[in-house]
């Protein structure tokens, strides 16, 4: 691959790269379970064909004078059997000239890691649809004919930054509100910067009725559930403090964007609870504040808030050894407002030809407290939980709080070392 080609990151990439560390590697995992085992000669293929179709990722982060920029690189994805944790870190000293993501299998499973400067859930889906695409297709005589799993926008569509695409200098927003410090879970974080990964399943139906019940969305649902599992653990001196709930927001739901960047932004739910409210009481109030954040006039001015302060002439000329600690700090900063986050994928969108062989999706994305991410695959609804704490009763709980309403629940997870 010829290196004439090279990407400005975008403003959400930055802070990712100034703040990745060890236990929060600002990267994420996307998986897909087949009905049978890879075969990793086959997914070797698949890979390669997809890297060739996806040229925005086959690249590599270098440090400019004022900031990072992404060039293309020749280093090409080889596929692994997993032998690393979820949501390695894949940014460092020993990644000059690497690729950002990898790909590994694990019996029936597959497994993309992405470090988030490179895309968000909403690329990285696409393009491992494109990988199980050409996969299946190598397997299956029946699935030659099928049609790729992927969106079929352009290149040029696909590299697009469209945080720049979108933003509008020339337009009055409203103020974003200022946020308070948040109530953080308590107690020790796991040693050696582990981090517990939960894979929860449950049948779609199930959740969505109780969803219903509230006459609240699916992701309010959620939220309120681990909201009020928070807040049981909470000790009473700490009770005055807001617990948020952080929700990354696709923007591709609001300015018509195919690119596989990231393009996002988070909106935030908080309650200062009083005591005496019910998991109906909190599911209507987070529900109103959720849709007040999701209206187009919000949703615009946020991202017209983080957006305006990389076009000040004076940002942009402070050099990048300056400028990644102050981002760093500002990141910091912004985590401490946050109690726990919860991401919806949404559904999962596959070729019918395809359904047959896929057993279901999940994801995981690093974190140095609690986030939670959701997806719907057939008729499983799937919770795909990182936490960084020892203290496992907000997790008990809300699990449980499932399991209490008459849902199945089966879990499985990751094995850790304690000292």
């Amino acid at each position: 691959m010829a290196k004439d080609t090279w990407y400005k990151m975008d403003n959400v990439a930055k802070v990712f790269l100034a703040s990745a560390n060890e236990r929060d590697t600002r990267s994420f995992r996307m998986t897909c379970t087949l009905n049978e085992d890879i075969d990793e000669a086959a997914l070797q293929e698949a890979v390669t064909k997809a890297a060739k179709e996806r040229p925005q990722y086959q690249v590599t982060i270098l440090r400019g004078l004022f900031w990072h920029y992404m060039e293309q690189t020749d280093d090409m994805p080889v596929v692994t059997k997993e032998k690393d944790r979820p949501c390695m870190m894949l940014i460092g000293n020993d990644t000059f000239g690497k690729l950002h993501y990898r790909v590994t299998y694990y019996n029936n499973r597959i497994n993309l890691d992405f470090f988030h400067a490179i895309a968000d859930g909403n690329g990285a889906i696409e393009y491992l649809n494109l990988i199980v695409s050409h996969y299946l297709k190598l397997k299956h005589s029946d699935l030659k004919e099928a049609v790729n799993m992927t969106s079929g926008a352009s290149e040029s569509a696909l590299s697009q930054d469209a945080f720049k695409q979108y933003f509008d200098n020339n337009k009055k927003y409203k103020s974003v509100k200022k946020d308070r410090k948040a109530y953080h879970i308590k107690g020790l974080k796991h040693p050696f910067n582990q981090v517990q990964f939960l894979e929860v399943h449950m049948p779609v139906k199930d959740v969505l009725a109780q969803a219903k019940s509230k006459n609240v969305t699916l992701t309010s649902y959620i939220g309120s559930l681990l909201m009020m599992s928070i807040y049981k653990d909470m000790p009473v001196l700490k009770r005055k403090k807001p617990i948020t709930i952080s929700m990354p927001v696709n923007l591709r739901n609001y300015y018509p964007s195919n690119t596989s960047r990231n393009f996002f932004n988070s909106v935030n739910v908080s309650h200062v609870f009083k005591g005496d409210e019910t998991i109906d009481d909190l599911c209507a109030k987070y529900n109103a504040s959720l849709k007040e954040e999701l209206t187009p006039e919000a949703v615009a001015a946020r991202m017209y808030t983080y957006e305006r302060l990389e076009n000040l002439l004076f940002i942009r000329m402070v050099p990048l050894f300056i400028k990644n600690p102050v981002v760093n700090q500002g990141a910091r900063k912004q985590k401490k407002t946050v109690s726990a986050v919860v991401s919806n994928l949404g559904k999962m969108t596959v070729n019918e030809d395809m359904a047959k062989y896929i057993s279901s999706y999940c994801a995981f994305c690093s974190t140095d407290s609690l986030f939670v991410v959701l997806n719907t695959y057939k008729d499983d609804f799937i919770m795909g939980i990182s936490s960084a704490y020892r203290n496992t009763e907000v997790l008990c709980d809300f699990i449980k709080s499932f399991s209490d309403n008459g849902i199945d629940v089966t879990v499985y997870s990751n094995e850790l070392i304690e000292s």
